[in-house]
């Protein structure tokens, strides 16, 4: 029997849900539920219809601890909870979303199918998601593109996709992005280019680029960037700086480890407002000492 638990105010449900929960679930009075945990422990996982009925729904997290991907389905229901505002999916088969109006933040962890979320032939992604401010994509091994629906979503202002070492390419389309003010892309380690569209991108304040080891230089027209203010590049040893760099004078702070920090020295006269950052790394060999007592 799974298991169904409560806060003293039924504001937030807690369930562990498998094949047999589905019968549990309607004796439950969803309208009061604010917060809604999902632990799943099933290759496939059908939404009740009643959640539709969970008016004051504001996040839904669902998380699966079994050996496969869940695939879930009904997910559409969600639509019509105009209240849901952030929604955080962990080892999850992703479905088509549906049209989720209100959504603010979306967060995909260790997901698969991650296009089926902004890819369908007859709803555009800025339609699905026409609120949506924060993006979060984070350990998907198997997107190998970023999907191009994304890049309609002209709401975001947080882009993270990280540790996705497959991803090799970013689509020329990302200089739609307008409102986008940061973008991390932390620990893409097969990223080979930014598209030179990122010069579109007025509002960017900060870019992370660290561990983006396969990164072999920024387009000529990073420059364009006029309010970029924090740039983390450790670990891009690799990547060229290009001249135009000189450009970025609301630029403050560049971390950076020492072989880049070099590559900066050549630019810094024309930058006089610029920090650049080597952080220390702290090699702490006292459990040698515990070895050897």
């Amino acid at each position: 029997m799974p298991l169904i638990t409560f806060a003293p105010t039924d504001i937030i449900w807690v369930v562990f849900a498998d094949e047999t929960c589905a019968s549990y679930w309607s004796d439950l009075q969803p309208s009061q539920a604010e917060v809604l945990i999902l632990n799943l422990q099933t290759k496939k996982y059908t939404f009740p219809e009643f959640m539709e009925k969970m008016i004051k729904l504001k996040v839904l997290i669902m998380t699966n601890y079994g050996f496969h991907y869940s695939e879930v389905d009904n997910f559409q229901l969600l639509g019509s909870v105009s209240n849901l505002k952030r929604i955080r999916l962990e080892r999850i088969s992703v479905p088509h979303l549906g049209a989720l109006k209100n959504l603010k933040k979306l967060s995909l962890y260790m997901c698969s199918n991650i296009s089926q979320a902004f890819e369908n032939g007859t709803i555009l992604a800025s339609d699905s998601f026409p609120s949506l401010l924060d993006l979060n994509i984070d350990y998907c091994k198997d997107m190998v593109k970023l999907p191009n629906g994304i890049c309609d979503i002209t709401s975001l202002k947080k882009l993270s996709i990280t540790n996705c070492h497959k991803l090799c390419s970013l689509p020329q389309e990302i200089g739609q992005l307008l409102n986008l003010e940061l973008l991390n892309l932390s620990t893409c380690t097969d990223l080979e280019e930014i598209p030179d569209s990122i010069q579109n991108l007025a509002k960017l304040r900060l870019l992370n680029i660290s561990n983006c080891i396969s990164l072999s230089n920024l387009p000529e027209e990073f420059g364009n960037l006029c309010n970029l203010r924090n740039l983390n590049m450790t670990s891009c040893a690799r990547c060229e700086l290009p001249y135009s760099i000189t450009n970025l004078e609301n630029l403050k702070v560049v971390v950076c480890d020492e072989e880049t920090a070099a590559s900066w020295e050549a630019f810094e006269a024309m930058l006089p407002n610029l920090k650049v950052e080597v952080p220390q790394v702290d090699v702490n060999l006292n459990w040698l000492h515990s070895i050897s007592s």
